[in-house]
């Protein structure tokens, strides 16, 4: 899509000028570029389920921060709390009751918490994980599952989103670095395997049981389509990693929250030694966690020999926003409420594609969805999401953009609590605009 930027951009533009000078690409974070445009969205102010840009134009917003403010840009909730621990000194670096709070509050709800570690990013967050797991084990190789992210560290950056080309074998996938740079003997400690296949898992099991100290999965793959587990997969995971005496953990960055108060775990009811946490854990601000059973636990220092530590661990600001989340979160009234908004939102997105006749599928859990082009069939593993229709979906967050609704061009979407019926219903009118004007283009014509 062309990029006839208007007068009305100007300060965007001269805003992105001044970025690529100081800043590597534009940006702080390589993902805020949106392909759509070839540049970030570059934010004013967020308030609620809305964002304005820095020409002040206002967007419904269904990305909300990758997933982080789940609560809402602002929740009233959160901002007390911040302001409070301002009032307290904004202090890092020091134990206080309200780390020891936080972690009671997310024992009493995710069933595989017995002892919690803060962390700041989802990215230090599974490194550290998997670091405990291996400790706890003495093992000191993983297996991960084609098309699951675990952040940007080296070793879990393997085969997040690997095109065809890159993967090898559907059932024996190639380990496929997501960056330069990352040392070559992480490859031998990293078995990449197919999700969803239970035969495959127990195979690698009895050929490298010994050695594997944690398998690592999303038990709801969002980050690569929403992709669900099949019936009595996350069980299997659960008793061949417990025969085999490694550790099962559940990445659920994205999934925790957004699919119940217990998370994917809760849902499902299966019970991994070890989950990470993040994104909305902290009411948009950083923080993150790994929590597990008190044995596996255990490996992490003071107790065992797992370093983990950090000036910034547990900062007071997340940590007062977290119990904000948490004390919302766990209102009666809370997740019904959200409940009925995507049983009436979700429906009405597939309609509006449908009606303007453009071939997406609507496919959703909890408070994430995934918009896939030319698909009419629900994934099942990351290979069946490569029929997705990227350039396609790309012409379309452009529209959306241009109509006034913020899509970030990811596999994944959502909306807030924050969010008003009002607010959807808008959304879905500029989305179905946005979707004509897609479906009206011929190929090859300009839109």
């Amino acid at each position: 899509m062309s990029d006839t930027r208007a007068p009305q951009h100007a300060a965007s533009d001269r805003l992105w000028e001044r970025a690529q000078r100081y800043l590597p690409g534009g940006v702080t974070a390589n993902a805020r570029i949106h392909r759509s445009t070839g540049r970030p969205f570059l934010a004013e102010r967020a308030a609620g389920g809305r964002v304005w840009d820095v020409d002040g134009r206002e967007f419904i917003d269904l990305n909300m921060s990758f997933g982080a403010s789940m609560l809402g840009h602002g929740h009233p909730a959160v901002r007390e709390a911040v302001i409070r621990a301002t009032e307290l000194g904004i202090m890092c670096g020091y134990e206080t009751e309200h780390q020891t709070r936080l972690a009671e509050r997310i024992a009493e709800v995710i069933p595989s918490a017995e002892l919690v570690r803060f962390a700041g990013s989802g990215t230090e967050t599974t490194w550290h994980a998997l670091r405990t797991a291996k400790v706890a084990t003495g093992r000191s190789r993983v297996v991960k599952f084609e098309g699951h992210f675990h952040g940007y560290n080296d070793s879990l950056g393997y085969s997040f989103w690997p095109t065809l080309d890159q993967a090898g074998p559907a059932a024996a996938p190639n380990t496929v670095p997501e960056s330069e740079g990352m040392p070559p003997a992480g490859i031998a400690d990293t078995i990449v395997l197919p999700w969803n296949d239970a035969a495959a898992l127990e195979a690698v099991f009895a050929a490298h049981g010994p050695e594997i100290a944690a398998v690592i999965m999303e038990p709801v793959n969002i980050d690569s389509g929403t992709i669900l587990p099949l019936p009595g997969y996350l069980e299997a995971a659960r008793e061949i990693t417990s025969r085999h005496g490694s550790v099962l953990i559940f990445d659920e960055i994205l999934s925790g929250f957004r699919t119940g108060i217990g998370g994917a775990q809760g849902l499902y009811g299966v019970t991994p030694d070890m989950t990470t946490l993040g994104k909305t854990l902290g009411g948009g601000t950083a923080l993150s966690a790994f929590v597990g059973s008190r044995d596996v636990m255990s490996a992490v220092a003071p107790l065992g020999k797992a370093i983990h530590s950090g000036t910034y661990n547990a900062h007071l600001i997340p940590i007062m926003a977290g119990l904000a989340f948490l004390d919302v979160a766990t209102d009666p009234g809370f997740y019904p409420a959200l409940e009925a908004m995507q049983a009436t939102f979700y429906p009405a997105l597939q309609a509006a594609f449908d009606r303007a006749g453009l071939p997406v599928l609507v496919h959703a859990k909890g408070m994430r969805f995934t918009l896939l082009f030319g698909m009419d069939r629900a994934p099942v593993r990351y290979r069946d999401i490569l029929a997705h229709d990227t350039d396609t979906a790309t012409r379309f967050y452009g529209l959306a953009l241009e109509e006034g609704v913020y899509f970030h061009a990811a596999w994944h979407h959502g909306f807030s609590a924050m969010h008003t019926t009002a607010d959807l219903d808008e959304a879905l009118v500029k989305i179905e605009r946005a979707a004509r004007r897609l479906a009206a283009a011929r190929p090859g014509a300009a839109l």
